[in-house]
């Protein structure tokens, strides 16, 4: 049986007593004023009374003081900084404040006009995240498999060069981050640190190496053998790097390998001594892939990189190299299929960070498409992802147009510089959290529920 319950109108009061009101003909004699100000003394005092003593003001007393007043102490240790970083944008913030302008702007910049970049970081914004509610995610699981082993994140680190120019730990930061995160670390053909001093630092991690075919095929073959040796499982090669792109902050800089001591150097120095002092007293930059070098960036990549490479050279690294094999670089979706054709186990949609083309097609919008192709061809072919990604919103996003993985360049790099092997420890669990978040809040507990129902992309 229903019982209908008419709520109250705590508005509605009752009507005065005629006594109460003046100018009635049963008000009690006498002038006129003084009945008027009874009758508001009155309605004072009721309305004094009506007011709840939670509301009546007090002198506070120091016993409901004293809780208020427990102040923090101060801490102004680099891992304190470090922990208040809620977001990589921060991360990135501290990082411009403790490194050179050359180094960081050679992390931090882009190609020409830089409109790649400011792209692929605009397209993770323009989307439309579609949340599921009353679903159980009191639990969250971020794990995934990837090439054939586990990774506790659907995240790893992109291969970077010249990684300790920007922070003295480069890569033994890195790759001792992954390995503690569980997840993979790459290292570039042009990292600062060799492939076997990197598996010694990380002998537990899951680490790939990334390849660069120079145009002596003996100096690559060398490459791929110490790899192997070192017991790297996945090799990566990169293919969107015929020439060097514009990158005109190091023109501007003068940026050189090793950085050059100038006057605007010194000048720079002197706001950034912590960076110069690490910088002289630790050991020259080595790279893992050839012998000291002095001269610019893109003096490397023109002297040393073969232009002439071919569907046919990717033929030869397959029947060279028996571990996994990924393709970094791709832009097209005709390229995706192709890469698989000849072999490859995975491909990375890149373009190389906004490094080498501008105004160069977006990786997450190239995204749907390249699945949409291999689900078509039923490739199981790994789909990987760069290029934009600096929160874990970004990271799901793309997981649920279709990609297998993702890797973070600048998203660790800024960490590194902003602290060493700490501050990439901090990215990554910056990361995880918006992941974890993201996933709870869009109604799913693993990966594998994400659908491209979860997210639209605006303005299609």
């Amino acid at each position: 049986m229903t019982h209908t319950i008419q709520p109250s109108n705590p508005e509605t009061t009752s009507a005065p007593d005629a006594t109460d009101v003046p100018g009635t003909g049963s008000a009690p004699a006498g002038p006129g004023a003084s009945v008027a100000g009874a009758s508001v003394t009155g309605a004072v005092n009721r309305a004094e009374a009506a007011v709840p003593a939670a509301l009546k003001r007090r002198v506070p007393k120091y016993s409901d003081l004293a809780p208020l007043m427990q102040f923090k102490k101060p801490e102004f240790s680099r891992a304190a900084k470090l922990q208040r970083a809620s977001t990589i944008w921060e991360l990135r913030d501290m990082a411009k404040r403790r490194t050179p302008q050359a180094p960081f702007d050679y992390t931090d910049g882009a190609a020409e006009a830089e409109i790649t970049l400011r792209r692929a970081r605009e397209a993770f914004l323009d989307i439309e995240f579609r949340p599921g509610i009353l679903r159980n995610v009191s639990s969250i699981d971020l794990s995934t498999d990837i090439l054939g082993k586990p990774s506790r994140l659907p995240v790893g680190i992109a291969p970077t060069g010249f990684t300790r120019m920007m922070q003295s730990e480069g890569e033994y930061a890195g790759s001792q981050a992954a390995e503690a995160a569980g997840i993979p670390y790459t290292l570039s053909t042009m990292g600062t640190a060799s492939i076997e001093d990197v598996a010694e630092a990380a002998p537990n991690g899951r680490n790939w190496f990334q390849l660069y075919l120079w145009t002596d095929r003996d100096r690559s073959l060398e490459l791929i053998e110490r790899a192997a040796r070192a017991g790297n499982d996945t090799l990566m090669v990169t293919v969107d790097t015929a020439v060097a792109g514009a990158r005109l902050r190091d023109v501007r800089n003068g940026m050189t390998i090793p950085p050059a001591l100038t006057l605007k150097t010194v000048l720079d120095a002197s706001y950034r001594p912590a960076w110069w002092f690490n910088f002289l007293t630790h050991e020259p930059l080595t790279f893992a892939s050839l012998s000291r070098y002095t001269g610019t960036v893109a003096d490397l990549i023109n002297s040393m990189f073969d232009p002439t490479l071919t569907f046919e050279d990717l033929d030869w690294l397959r029947e060279t190299w028996k571990g996994k094999l990924v393709v970094k670089g791709i832009q097209t979706v005709d390229d995706a299929r192709k890469v698989v054709d000849h072999g490859a186990d995975g491909v990375v949609l890149s373009n190389h960070g906004g490094r080498q083309l501008d105004r160069a097609p977006i990786p997450f919008h190239l995204l749907p498409e390249v699945k949409e192709a291999f689900t078509k061809d039923n490739s199981g072919a790994a789909i990987m992802l760069d290029t934009g990604i600096m929160s874990g919103a970004d990271i799901i996003a793309a997981l649920a147009l279709g990609a297998d993985f993702t890797l973070i360049g600048r998203a660790y790099l800024y960490g590194l510089m902003a602290g060493g092997r700490a501050g990439v420890d901090r990215a990554i669990q910056i990361l995880e959290k918006d992941m974890a978040r993201t996933m709870a809040l869009l109604g799913v507990s693993k990966l594998s529920e994400l659908t491209p129902d979860h997210v639209r992309i605006l303005g299609k």
